[in-house]
């Protein structure tokens, strides 16, 4: 009894292990290409290839390696398609970059080819399965974001000037009544835009717009080596999971995406009330610079 208690305290724990991964994995927000796919959630992109050894190497030891060597070009050659399909902003794509500068089209190939081998698979025939994966930040961003995108110096806060009045008169002990505080300003640590039903598409440079196209976030608002180093915005699935995302820290202000604006639709229009509340502290504006912001999307 004491033995089929602990079997199944385990298998009950390997359960919930289980079902916790397919629920993290299921709350990514994932493109899918022909030749790969994109996790915007995570920032990678992946892709698979498959090496078969030529016929008359069939049963001898040069086999193996030479479907893992072709199984890689493969790999290779679909992760560079699925990487040209990767949006910068909402009217330009990776693609459009290459075939405009030979120098970018070098960069792109050279982290291409030095992509991470992350699952290699070998099958009863001889087929070799290769999963490889990159980086959408880091020297990929650097490389691929618009050069507007600056190194921005710290921002300070700007303290209220307080106005120098005359004391009044005090008041008898005996009626004086408590003098209420005046309201603090909620200070927020980032934002989450909940852009869920107005079919927003991933890009690496999205806009956030109020209703007049004035821009409230963008390439002017962030420094540069934050948007290196981890994107200049974060993707989710649930909103939760993007109040609760590290980037955004402990108090993000949550707004509404209204719709979307530009070709590839992928910045995202808020409300003139919501704008303004953004604008209404400098210590917004620090946050934002610093890329603390999740979109939801569906």
């Amino acid at each position: 009894m004491k033995k089929n208690s602990i079997l199944s305290v385990a298998f009950i724990a390997l359960f919930f292990v289980a079902a916790s991964g397919y629920c993290e994995q299921w709350q990514e927000l994932v493109e899918q290409k022909a030749s790969g796919s994109i996790n915007w959630t995570r920032g990678i992109i992946q892709a698979k290839g498959i090496g078969v050894p030529p016929e008359k190497y069939y049963g001898k030891p040069q086999a193996r390696p030479m479907a893992l060597r072709a199984a890689r070009l493969d790999a290779m050659r679909n992760l560079l398609e699925a990487t040209k399909g990767v949006r910068i902003n909402s009217a330009t794509t990776v693609k459009d970059y290459v075939v405009e500068s030979d120098i970018i089209m070098s960069g792109v190939d050279g982290m291409v080819k030095g992509a991470q081998v992350v699952k290699q698979e070998y099958l009863s025939d001889g087929t070799v399965e290769v999963t490889m994966q990159m980086s959408l930040h880091g020297g990929f961003a650097q490389l691929l974001l618009p050069k507007e995108i600056k190194h921005i110096e710290s921002i300070k806060p700007v303290m209220p000037v307080k106005p120098v009045m005359e004391t009044p008169p005090s008041p008898p002990v005996e009626f004086s009544l408590p003098v209420s505080k005046p309201a603090i300003d909620v200070l927020f640590t980032g934002l989450v835009v909940d852009a869920k039903g107005i079919s927003v598409r991933p890009a690496m440079a999205p806009k956030i717009l109020d209703e007049n196209g004035q821009e409230v976030y963008g390439s002017a608002f962030v420094s540069r080596e934050f948007a290196v180093q981890q994107g200049m915005s974060g993707y989710a699935k649930e909103i939760s999971a993007a109040q609760n995302n590290p980037r955004v820290t402990n108090n993000p202000l949550t707004v509404k995406g209204l719709k979307t604006e530009g070709p590839g639709n992928s910045d995202i229009v808020i409300s003139n009330i919501d704008a303004s509340r953004l604008r209404s502290a400098s210590e917004h504006l620090s946050f934002l610079k610093k890329c603390r912001v999740m979109i939801v999307v569906d």
